[in-house]
């Protein structure tokens, strides 16, 4: 059995209702919802809440709501690791037997269902523990700057300071979409960012983190020409 897990609490506090706020005249959460369905992978996709109102939108764009989340995993410092292995234990507590899951998360409004196939296709076929999606980063790290406290700069890797940017090792990042995984791996905790995972690789223009006012506004912004 496949399951997508969207964990979506209510306590936002950055932004205030974060998880229904309409985007592009639709509750984000709907995007990973109905690519979720729209792939066609998944034998379930529940949201995992503590919030009736975010159940209430989510029953409404095809979602399950089948529990509740409990307040002790429902607060800032919960894990997506404790949400996942809650939803594990309550479905084999339905006698549901559950092989793959994939956590989606509820503000990823470029997420594809394409992307959730592949997902698929990698974790199923390889000997890893998870799929998740990445991009690049748009400049070297290797050049990174940090700022310290009189607001004078230092570089994080000086001996890169005379370095070509064709010359070093490109890097990647966690898209922030989702993450496919044997349940096995997610009962264990074994760790995202290892030798035994993989990357569906996206185009930046499909990655936009929202965490902020200002994320949102771009995401928005990004959202309306990738339309035109």
């Amino acid at each position: 059995m496949k399951i997508a897990v969207i964990p979506a609490r209510g306590g936002s506090k950055r932004i205030p209702g974060k998880n229904i706020k309409l985007f592009h005249g639709k509750p984000i959460i709907a995007y990973s919802i109905e690519a979720a369905l729209a792939s066609a992978c998944f034998d379930k996709v529940i949201v995992s809440t503590d919030d009736a109102d975010i159940a209430k939108v989510a029953l409404a764009y095809g979602a399950e709501v089948p529990f509740v989340r409990p307040t002790d995993i429902a607060d800032d410092h919960a894990t997506t690791m404790d949400v996942i292995q809650h939803a594990i234990e309550w479905c084999q507590s339905q006698g549901m037997s559950v092989d793959l899951l994939c956590c989606i998360y509820a503000t990823a409004p470029f997420i594809s269902a394409d992307d959730l196939i592949k997902g698929l296709t990698l974790v199923s076929a390889g000997d890893i523990d998870y799929a998740f999606s990445a991009t690049s980063f748009a400049f070297p790290i290797q050049r990174a700057i940090s700022l310290n406290d009189n607001g004078s700069v230092q570089m994080l890797q000086p001996e890169h300071v005379n370095a070509r940017s064709q010359d070093l090792q490109e890097a990647f990042h966690d898209a922030g979409q989702f993450y496919w995984g044997k349940v096995s791996a997610f009962e264990a905790g074994r760790p995202f960012f290892s030798l035994s995972s993989k990357a569906i690789l996206i185009p930046r223009k499909r990655v936009q983190d929202v965490d902020t006012f200002e994320d949102w506004e771009f995401a928005e912004a990004l959202y309306a020409v990738m339309q035109v």
